[in-house]
């Protein structure tokens, strides 16, 4: 285990500066001009000039790109170009709110998902088996935005039970474990578990319905096991693949929920992101998606080590 680790923590390091050149690259390749979001169009050129020295704009790419990562790693992400505020602050402050809607998300998609899933493999072919793939063929197939602005039409706007928007009360950044909180995360969390839930749920019946089919598990029965250590033998075969399902569902949850905030306005990563492009910010844009890509990164490794220790075939691979 320790040489397993030690392996995969040594792949982590290209992989993080390759994501850091991507995400440098792709957002100057980006049309626009960054010096849109600082100064005036009808500033003087001697302002223009000391706005570009001061974000580094005036130097050539290459040498952006190395003071950017040097900084980087010390912590520091630069100052947004819209407002001035530190970027590691900023995306950090939003970080936080994406964390806690994504964890609420997969709580409800991985928990729905692994019941589904699992009652459709034992099942296989039953009622209940189609009524579970179509809850799951249709949680795959919706848009997050449409559903979204669906449920708060329905819950916000006609049943008015739940807030539209913001991650408390008066449209508070901060959120806190109470119940005037708990409100506002209902609607955005249900949303964004929808995909998840159906992806979980379709990976775990195929997988349950695979290995009820071997012949290990009619050996067992035949033994006299009772069903519940079966259903133990079955579990531990299917905890692998699930968990890496998971851990990558967890990872797009993190990147791809700038609709669903920016359909709730939830405070967070997406939002931020939405705000960015708008605004033309090269610092934010830089600064979010490299914090998410590294997230994924390392939650990447997390489920692979995880694997690993459930699955020691793993480590001999």
């Amino acid at each position: 285990m320790p040489i397993y680790f030690l392996k995969r923590v040594l792949y982590v390091i290209p992989i993080t500066l390759a994501v850091s050149f991507f995400c440098f690259s792709l957002v100057h390749l980006s049309p626009g001009d960054p010096m849109d979001a600082v100064v005036s169009p009808d500033a003087p050129s001697e302002v223009v000039a000391m706005v570009q020295r001061a974000y580094g704009f005036d130097r050539p790419l290459p040498e952006q790109y190395g003071r950017w990562v040097v900084r980087a790693v010390q912590g520091d992400l630069g100052l947004s170009a819209a407002n001035g505020r530190a970027v590691t602050a900023e995306v950090f402050s939003a970080l936080k709110n994406t964390l806690l809607l994504a964890f609420a998300a997969s709580l409800i998609g991985f928990t729905l998902g692994c019941v589904f899933g699992t009652l459709a493999g034992y099942f296989q072919g039953s009622l209940l088996d189609r009524l579970v793939t179509g809850i799951a063929v249709g949680g795959v197939s919706v848009p997050h935005y449409w559903l979204g602005m669906l449920l708060v039409i329905i819950f916000s706007v006609e049943l008015n039970w739940l807030p539209s928007s913001g991650a408390g009360p008066g449209s508070s950044s901060d959120w806190n474990f109470e119940w005037a909180y708990l409100r506002h995360l209902i609607l955005p969390a249900v949303t964004l578990s929808v995909i998840p839930m159906g992806v979980v749920t379709r990976t775990i019946r195929a997988m349950v319905a695979d290995i009820l089919a071997h012949e290990f598990v009619e050996a067992l029965r035949a033994k006299g096991m009772a069903e519940r250590q079966v259903f133990r033998h079955v579990v531990k075969n299917v905890a692998p693949t699930a968990l890496a399902v998971m851990g990558l569902q967890l990872g797009y949850l993190l990147g791809g929920s700038i609709l669903v905030e920016t359909v709730f306005s939830w405070p967070g990563t997406g939002l931020l992101l939405n705000n960015a492009i708008f605004q033309r910010d090269l610092p934010i844009l830089q600064g979010t998606i490299l914090v998410l890509a590294l997230f994924f990164v390392m939650l990447n490794l997390i489920v692979d080590l995880a694997q690993a220790r459930l699955d020691p075939r793993i480590q001999r691979g």
